[in-house]
């Protein structure tokens, strides 16, 4: 716990109480936006590794799709002709995790400074270099209550999450004489629609401050994602 609060608490916490205090009108809500953009701009050299991933492993689909109907009954074979063809486009079937396993902890952090950060006792642990405002008004444009579960802010987060998957599935039509299509598409629906439905009842139950920056993440990496895969596409 000592290494997650001197790594990833205090140095969220700080920056979210800087931004806080050089925001004309000190709005909470517009310090979480600030904060957010910060991190995903941070995250983006590892963000376009992971879509390119992704994108990759799309297209290596009908090929590995291939090899299992052909040596369905030699799973050796199999497992060395799909390694081979990782090998030969150069594509690793991890690349897109490494980018989940970085951001968790740093959701995790946000959450725990949302939690409690909003608290004036916790203002203890500013750095001597970050002004202390003494009080956290924790309103976004004197509407939202951020210290709150919202509604809104969960419904509208699960429609990024939404748009953000969606952006990622094959665009390709699964065949109905294909006999994995059944399967197939229950995995697209799974994909597409269970992530986006988690994120609204989860966020039901945290302070809207994380369904704040859930929103300004979700619209910055779907932009992010249609810049990266337009460019992929004319490569």
């Amino acid at each position: 716990m000592d290494i997650f609060n001197i790594v990833l608490y205090k140095p969220l916490f700080n920056l979210l109480i800087a931004l806080y205090n050089y925001i004309p009108g000190h709005d909470f809500g517009i310090a979480i936006i600030f904060l957010t953009i910060i991190i995903k701009t941070l995250l983006v050299p590892l963000s376009i590794k992971s879509v390119k991933s992704q994108k990759d492993l799309q297209d290596i689909q009908p090929k590995i799709k291939e090899i299992q109907d052909k040596y369905k009954n030699d799973k050796e074979r199999q497992a060395k002709e799909v390694l081979e063809i990782y090998k030969t486009k150069k594509i690793n079937p991890f690349g897109g995790i490494l980018l989940l396993f970085i951001q968790l902890p740093i959701l995790i952090a946000l959450y725990s400074v949302f939690r409690n950060g909003l608290n004036s006792s916790e203002l203890v642990n500013l750095y001597s270099f970050v002004s202390n405002p003494i009080n956290i008004n924790v309103s976004f444009l004197n509407i939202v209550d951020l210290s709150k579960p919202n509604v809104y802010f969960a419904v509208i987060a699960g429609i990024c999450q939404y748009f953000q998957t969606k952006m990622l599935l094959p665009s390709q039509k699964i065949s109905s004489n294909d006999k994995s299509a059944d399967f197939a598409k229950a995995m697209q629906f799974q994909t597409t629609y269970f992530l986006p439905i988690f994120t609204v009842i989860i966020l039901l139950t945290l302070p809207s401050a994380l369904g704040l920056y859930w929103i300004v993440g979700g619209i910055f990496s779907t932009i992010q994602q249609y810049v990266i895969l337009k460019k992929m596409k004319k490569t």
